[in-house]
């Protein structure tokens, strides 16, 4: 039961020795403790306006690059209907040349075919008259064997001939 209610000696000792190592805890430790304490404070402050900067960066940093990738799309859309534009330029230009050469070969192998067919005529008419002289030498060499009749045939045909 001492323990539990301590002799007024062994009070006075406790209280002070308990002084005694409040007064150099309070003179020496608790400045150091509190300073430290300030200094993280203040450390945590600075590290928490730091930590709101870099976050109030990233912000600014990411609305950059989504403006700059909404830049880049439409470029990248602008470049695109450019290219399908020359596209189709070029294939209706193809497309144009190819209906100018379709039709220039077209003229060219009409014109090939008239000359064709121009000089098959002439050949026609010249095969034509080369039989019809034959067939009239024959025929005239078998009727005109007479000179009578030779001469009355060149009669005729000189009088035929004057009349036109």
């Amino acid at each position: 039961m001492e323990l539990i209610t301590p002799d007024f000696g062994y009070f006075f000792w406790m209280v002070l020795a308990f002084g005694i190592v409040f007064f150099f805890v309070a003179k020496f430790a608790f400045p150091i403790i509190g300073k430290t304490l300030k200094n993280r404070e203040k450390k945590i402050a600075e590290s928490l306006e730091q930590a709101e900067r870099i976050h109030e960066e990233m912000q600014t940093i990411q609305a950059k690059n989504e403006e700059l990738l909404k830049k880049a799309k439409e470029e990248r859309e602008e470049m695109l209907n450019e290219a399908r534009i020359s596209r189709d330029k070029i294939i209706e230009e193809a497309r144009v040349k190819a209906k100018e050469e379709t039709n220039r070969l077209v003229d060219a192998a009409k014109e090939t075919i008239e000359n064709e067919r121009k000089a098959a005529m002439i050949e026609i008419k010249n095969e034509i008259a080369n039989i019809s002289i034959k067939v009239a030498e024959k025929i005239l060499e078998k009727e005109l064997s007479k000179d009578e009749a030779q001469m009355e045939y060149i009669d005729k045909v000189i009088k035929e001939t004057e009349k036109q």
